[in-house]
């Protein structure tokens, strides 16, 4: 559903886009011989624009990477954007964050990083573990993003832009075989003209399936295998030169390990076998229809989006994550979302543009639960409905002072209610999220920018016998300054930002806390405290010759929870750590490709690719200590031959077999729970993978 970027041509969207000065070194000709870093549009700013003039740190993630980098779902976008980081304990869940703001830990709190499909708001997790079929990039845009995009985006939004079908017939195909785990994939797609110039369609379907590292020595089998269906289709309807009307729909099926935790000795302690006494497995189908009418008069570009996405997941696991038969879960969920957002981007004249729109949307969550104490034969089920519903207003105004300096104010109003069936407690918030920016070109390759902007999630409510009824919604108020720069032949580009962000209310993992009944233990979500975060980035990417290209991406972050007083009042705890669960001081990659002429026309391309995360703190509830994980490096390495339009590949995965946790338990946070067997959880990344991969593209 969700691949690649646009080459910049000198269209007029594109140069409307523009300022001036970089508009005309747009439409320059390529000195002959040239090498030249890909140039492409992105819409971070719901316009499109070259990435290396908006005054945005964003990375886009190409199709190009996505093929040759074999990512399957979303969330594996994060080895190749600096600053995001992204870990999944289940196929049904995520935990993100972006600069360490936004962490969400567990999927009752609403996602702190905005998660859209072609600008359509996803309100959970799980859609990070979608598989990518016919996606054109992937835009991550860094820090708060709630002047456009909402609330729920104060670390950043993650949007996943899929491929338009147009008047140029193109397809793909592709398939891999991999092991030692049976790794296999195979995808398809075409799109092309119905009717020249007035109806065109896109239609791909892809497969794929493995069985993972994990064993299970009781029962047999993989305990974390994955196995993805997709299929998605668009339709682009032209009936006047000035109006078009886009329609899409998809159906995915994913299935995969319900958090396979096996049971560890500790942050170094690694195993792949897990002593489960039953499997843990769970399966999610997404399905969706979104549509966008887009029409162009005189000054103004209308859009009208409305969408429908479903959700439908259902899963058993083993409850206590020990080879005794002592408690399981059965759940079932269904989340249906209905979206709808109309904007209006009005050129007034060379000088003044303005972007406002309307948004409204509502997501229902129907929760069955199962919970059993299988010695005691007592079965304890629940069921409970939450209703989110969320309206916005927002304004942008983009002025430029002169043909090189652009200052803009964008202001954002959103309100969000959410209401539960089982609690009595409705959460309302009613937020204002500004954003203020100067921009300034220096020259067609050299710009630099600073910026202000608010961030907000919205919190929610917890169950009976709770401390804390209510939890509060987090901000962040977040100041940023960044150059862009591009070598004068467009042979290499540098990109680095320098941000400080004061977050309050932060949302941290939940706990367990003593029940105001008097009688037991309850389940909350709470708030924190107040968080500092601060650091530096760069990305960039440099035709070395014409053969080698380097590319990567590197954050140092210090991101420190300055205040805990809010989790002791709510928990009755210490704060365990004042580091963020999951969120590295460091994070980044490098990545050398190299294509090599061969006999009859024919090409070789080397890739090789380093992804490297620093120390994690682990979730732990014990203040003596909080344990940390090891730093990691992965390194990734291929070999193609191409011929035309024919490409054959040999590649390896995690080449020399590292070892690392990419989701960690502490034996503390059972031990709260009141469980008798508390154990350390950990589930390892992927070890070394190697196979062939073919694909034929047109």
């Amino acid at each position: 559903m969700v691949s690649g970027m646009r080459l910049v041509t000198a269209g007029a969207a594109a140069l409307l886009a523009m300022p001036a000065a970089m508009a005309h070194a747009a439409e320059m000709p390529m000195a002959a011989g040239a090498s030249a870093v890909e140039e492409v549009v992105v819409t971070a700013r719901k316009r499109e624009e070259r990435l290396q003039d908006i005054p945005v740190a964003v990375t886009a993630v190409t199709a190009e990477t996505i093929e040759r980098q074999q990512l399957l779902a979303v969330k594996d976008v994060a080895a190749f954007a600096p600053g995001l980081n992204i870990n999944a304990d289940s196929v049904g869940r995520a935990f993100v964050s972006i600069r360490g703001v936004g962490t969400t830990v567990i999927d009752t709190v609403q996602p702190g990083v905005g998660i859209f499909i072609d600008g359509v708001n996803q309100p959970n997790t799980s859609y990070l573990n979608s598989p990518l079929l016919d996606v054109e990039r992937i835009e991550v845009l860094r820090g708060p993003q709630g002047a456009l995009f909402g609330n729920n985006t104060l670390g950043g939004a993650i949007n996943v832009v899929t491929r338009q079908p147009s008047d140029v017939w193109r397809g793909a195909f592709t398939g891999a075989y991999a092991g030692p785990d049976n790794y296999q994939t195979i995808s398809g797609s075409v799109s092309g003209p119905i009717v020249r110039d007035r109806l065109q369609f896109r239609l791909g379907g892809s497969y794929h399936d493995q069985q993972g590292f994990e064993k299970s020595p009781a029962l047999g089998g993989a305990p974390n295998p994955l196995t993805q269906t997709d299929i998605s289709g668009a339709l682009r309807f032209a009936p006047a030169n000035s109006v078009v009307l886009t329609l899409d729909g998809y159906y995915e099926k994913v299935a995969g390990g319900w958090t396979p935790y096996a049971v560890v000795s500790g942050p170094t302690g690694y195993t792949e076998d897990v002593q489960h006494n039953q499997d843990s497995t769970a399966t999610y189908e997404y399905s969706g229809v979104h549509g966008k009418l887009e029409a162009e008069t005189a000054k103004t570009r209308i859009t009208a989006v409305g969408a429908y996405d479903h959700r439908k997941g259902e899963g058993s696991r083993d409850g206590d994550f020990g080879p005794l038969a002592i408690l399981s879960a059965d759940a079932r969920s269904r989340l249906s979302t209905f979206t709808g957002e109309l904007r209006f981007d009005s050129r007034w004249n060379d000088r003044l543009s303005t972007l406002v729109g309307l948004f409204a949307d509502q997501s229902t969550t129907d929760a069955d639960t199962l919970n059993t104490n299988i010695p005691l034969g007592l079965s304890v089920p629940a069921f409970d409905r939450t209703q989110l519903k969320a309206q916005a207003i927002y304004g942008n105004v983009f002025y430029r002072i002169d043909p090189t300096l652009e200052l803009a104010a964008g202001l954002r109003w959103d309100r969000q209610t959410i209401d539960q069936l089982s609690k009595t407690d409705v959460y309302r918030a009613s937020e204002l999220e500004p954003r203020f920016t100067l921009t300034k070109h220096w020259t067609p390759q050299a710009m630099t920018y600073g910026s202000l902007a608010r961030g907000f999630r919205g919190g929610g409510s917890n169950g009976p016998g709770a401390p804390n009824p209510l939890y509060r919604g987090d901000s962040v108020w977040t100041y940023e300054v960044g150059t862009k720069l591009q070598g004068a032949a467009r042979d290499w580009t540098l990109n680095l930002a320098a941000f400080y962000n004061d977050y309050s209310h932060f949302i941290g993992q939940n706990v367990v806390a003593p029940s105001t009944t008097g009688v037991g233990f309850v389940l909350i979500n709470l708030n924190t405290g107040k968080v500092e975060s601060y650091g530096l980035e760069a990305e960039g990417a440099w035709r070395a010759t014409g053969r080698l290209t380097l590319s990567g991406g590197l954050t140092l972050l210090h991101a420190r929870i300055t205040d805990g007083s809010e989790f002791e009042a709510a928990s009755g705890l210490p704060l365990p750590t004042d580091r963020i669960v999951a969120t590295p001081d460091w994070n980044g990659y490098l990545n050398a490709a190299y294509l090599m002429p061969a006999a009859n026309g024919d090409r070789l391309r080397f890739d090789l690719t380093l992804i490297a995360k620093g120390e994690r703190v682990v979730s732990t509830l014990d203040p003596a200590s909080a344990p940390m994980l090891d730093s990691y490096a992965l390194v990734n390495a291929s070999v193609a031959w191409i011929h035309d339009g024919v490409e054959l590949s040999l590649f390896a995965t995690n080449l020399f077999d590292a070892k690392y946790f990419d989701s960690y338990i502490d034996s503390s946070v059972q031990t709260q729970a009141g469980l008798r067997f508390a154990h350390n959880l950990g589930i390892m990344g992927d070890r070394r993978r190697y196979g062939v991969r073919t694909r034929y593209a047109f």
